[in-house]
């Protein structure tokens, strides 16, 4: 005959954490985002000249909106600002190496991110090119309640942390990548 464990010994049960809710976008979706972004620009009249890429979040939507406008000059601006989940330095900063605004001059420029969260980075990078282009329009995949700039087009709006699929692995280093492609 078997005896049943005795439960007495076992280790109180840990309180569940809740996880925080996150928007987790994949990849197909992200495709999908893409081409309605780009439609919304065509839908607007808008044909910029130039699709300017807010690095690092914003590169991989520059490029699906400009492969989809059939846009070919494409440049990318540095800027840093988010240092870690919900960490933030006191104000966006530009990093090198810089855009070359003055080959910009009167060109329709438009700028590309992931996310308009506080919108101050957004509005760092449009005031700096609007100094030199004939116009200058946002476009994101979201937009958070709290932005101060509301991007020009957006795909969808959200409260919550969002889970990008280029950003949802840790970095490769070499103990990651160990045995990868031998």
């Amino acid at each position: 005959m078997v005896t049943p464990p005795d439960d007495s010994q076992a280790a109180p049960a840990r309180p569940e954490v809740e996880a925080p809710e996150r928007e987790v976008l994949g990849w197909l979706e992200f495709g999908e985002a893409a081409r309605h972004l780009a439609a919304d620009v065509v839908q607007a009249g808008f044909t910029p000249d130039v699709i300017v890429a807010v690095a690092r979040g914003g590169l991989v939507l520059a490029g699906a909106v400009a492969y989809a406008l059939d846009t070919k000059m494409c440049g990318s601006i540095n800027v840093e600002f988010y240092t870690g989940v919900d960490e933030r330095l006191p104000e966006p900063v530009l990093l090198p190496p810089t855009l070359d605004a003055p080959s910009l001059g009167g060109k329709k420029v438009l700028v590309v991110d992931d996310v308009s969260d506080s919108g101050r980075t957004l509005v760092l990078v449009r005031d700096l090119l609007a100094e030199v282009a004939s116009e200058v329009r946002t476009v994101c995949l979201y937009s958070k309640p709290r932005t101060v700039l509301e991007p020009d087009f957006v795909w969808k709006r959200t409260d919550q942390w969002i889970t990008f699929p280029w950003s949802a692995l840790p970095p490769v280093t070499r103990e990651v990548g160990a045995g990868a492609g031998e």
